[in-house]
C-alpha cells in the first residue's frame, strides 16, 4: 500500500464510526503509515475534543490526523496491550517495548512504548527501531573526506577515548554504533552500556542501564572492567564519578567510546575539566573529538536551482568566518545552490532523509598544551582552526553546494 492509500484506509476506519471501527486495525495502519513514511516517532497526543497523532520525520513533526474523542482511550489501551503495560493504570508514566511485523512485506521491526498522563488524558510517544540496511555504515554519515580519514585513524588506536558530543537528536549514537560496526572483528571483546539500547548489534555485548537495581553508568562501567572487554561504549558520561572510570579505563589500555552534551568539539575538553578530571589525563587519554547535527536531505526528485542573494551571501560569509570582501562575496553568489519545492516522493516537504554535519578535533600538541594551561574553548577553537579543522557550519556550507541541503537547513540546526 502506497502512503496515500494508507491515510484513506485509515480515514475509511474512522468513518465506520464508535460501533464498528476496529482499533486493532487502525492502530496497525497507523504504525505502518509510520514505517513507510520513514518517521521515527508517532505521538498519540490527546486534546480537549480528540486526539492528533504527529509523526516526527527527518527531525520535524507533522500532524497527519486528527480523531475523534471516543477513539482516545481505545487506542492507548491497544498500544498498553501489545507493549506488555497496565490497562488499569492512567495516572503513572509508563514505559514498554513490543515487536512490530507488516507480514505482507516480511518486515519486523521494534517500537519502544513511553505513556504519560496529562491534562486530557494519556500521552503515548512510540519510537521506531527500524534497522535499514544503509545504517551503520561510517562512509555513509556524511563525513568529508578529510574528516573519515581521521575518525578512521582515531578508531585504529588500541586505547583511548573517542568522544561525539551533540544535543538530543543529533545522531550521536548512530555515530557511536557505525564506528563499533567497523571494530567489531571477532578478535575483540566489546561491551556497551546504554540508556536505553536502541538497537541490537551481532558480536557485541549490549547491557541497559537499570537504575532500579543500581545498574547505574558509573557501577556499570567499574563491573564492565572486570569483564575484559577490549572496547568498550557508554552511552553518556554525565557526571564525575563515570568521567573518573571513563578516563581510567582509556588510561590502561581500553578504547573507550562516549558522548557528552556539548554544542561543540571544543566545548568538549573544558567540561571534562568541569567534571573534575584532571588536565594531564584529559591530553593523554582523548584521541578525538566529533561534535556533530543532523541535516535533511533535499529530495534528489524536485530540488530546484536557486542562486545566493548578496545579503545571504554576507551572512553565509559571516557565518563560516570569511572576509567580507567583494570578491568574496562575488565568488560566494557563482555557487550553484539547490532549495526545497516537495512532490509524492518526499510527503510534500521537500526533503527526504537526514545526513550529518560534522566538526572533528584532534589532539594535537598545541591543543593538549592548551588543556595543561586550561585554557577555555574560544582559545582552543582558535588552535584547532589554525591547524586545519573544519567547523561544523562550513561543512554544512560544503553540503549545500555539493546539493545535498539547504542554507536554511544548516543555519536552523546550528542556531538550534
Amino acid at each position: 500500500m502506497t502512503l496515500e492509500e494508507l491515510k484513506k484506509q485509515i480515514e475509511l476506519e474512522v468513518n465506520r464510526g464508535e460501533e464498528n471501527v476496529s482499533i486493532i486495525d487502525l492502530v496497525n495502519y497507523l504504525l505502518i503509515f509510520g514505517y513507510k513514511s520513514g518517521a521515527s516517532d508517532i505521538h498519540f497526543q490527546p486534546t480537549e475534543h480528540g486526539i492528533n497523532v504527529r509523526y516526527r520525520i527527518d527531525g520535524i513533526l507533522y500532524t497527519f490526523f486528527n480523531f475523534p474523542k471516543y477513539i482516545q482511550e481505545e487506542m492507548i489501551a491497544r498500544i498498553k496491550v501489545i507493549a506488555g503495560l497496565r490497562t488499569d493504570e492512567h495516572n503513572a508514566p509508563q514505559d514498554g517495548r513490543f515487536k512490530f511485523k507488516i507480514p505482507q512485506e516480511n518486515i519486523n521491526f521494534d517500537i519502544r512504548v513511553s505513556i504519560m498522563p496529562t491534562y486530557y488524558g494519556e500521552n503515548s510517544v512510540l519510537r521506531l527501531l527500524v534497522q535499514k540496511e544503509e545504517i551503520f555504515i561510517l562512509e555513509k554519515l556524511g563525513f568529508s573526506d578529510n574528516d573519515l580519514k581521521k575518525v578512521q585513524e582515531a578508531i585504529k588506536k588500541p586505547y583511548g577515548m573517542i568522544l561525539v558530543t551533540g544535543p538530543t537528536g543529533s545522531g550521536k549514537t548512530t555515530t557511536l554504533y557505525s564506528i563499533l560496526k567497523a571494530l567489531n572483528t571477532p578478535g575483540v571483546s566489546i561491551i556497551t552500556l546504554e540508556d536505553p539500547i536502541e538497537y541490537s548489534i551481532a558480536g557485541i555485548t549490549q547491557i541497559q542501564v537499570n537504575p532500579q537495581v543500581g545498574l547505574v553508568f558509573s557501577k556499570g562501567l567499574r563491573a564492565i572492567l572486570r569483564q575484559d572487554p577490549n572496547i568498550i561504549m557508554v552511552g553518556e558520561i554525565r557526571d564525575q564519578e563515570t568521567a573518573d572510570i571513563a578516563v581510567n579505563a582509556a588510561l590502561t589500555g581500553h578504547l573507550l567510546l562516549s558522548t557528552l552534551h556539548t554544542n561543540d568539539a571544543p566545548t568538549a575538553l573544558p567540561r571534562l575539566l568541569e567534571m573534575g578530571i584532571e588536565p594531564f589525563l584529559i591530553s593523554s587519554t582523548v584521541n578525538i573529538v566529533i561534535a556533530q547535527r543532523l541535516v535533511r536531505k533535499l529530495c534528489d526528485h524536485c530540488k530546484q536551482e536557486d542562486r545566493l542573494t548578496s545579503t545571504e551571501a554576507k551572512s553565509l560569509l559571516e557565518g563560516i568566518n570569511e572576509d567580507l570582501t567583494l570578491e568574496n562575496i562575488k565568488k560566494i553568489k557563482t555557487y550553484k545552490i539547490y532549495k526545497a519545492q516537495g512532490c509524492e516522493n518526499c510527503n510534500q516537504t521537500g526533503f527526504k532523509g537526514r545526513i550529518g554535519i560534522f566538526e572533528i578535533l584532534e589532539m594535537s600538541k598545541k591543543i593538549k598544551e592548551a588543556i595543561m594551561k586550561r585554557e577555555n574553548s574560544e582559545h582552543i577553537k582558535k588552535i584547532a582552526l589554525s591547524e586545519g579543522m573544519s567547523t561544523m557550519i562550513r561543512d554544512g556550507f560544503n553540503k549545500v553546494i555539493n546539493g545535498l541541503t539547504t542554507i536554511e537547513e544548516v543555519l536552523r540546526v546550528i542556531h538550534e
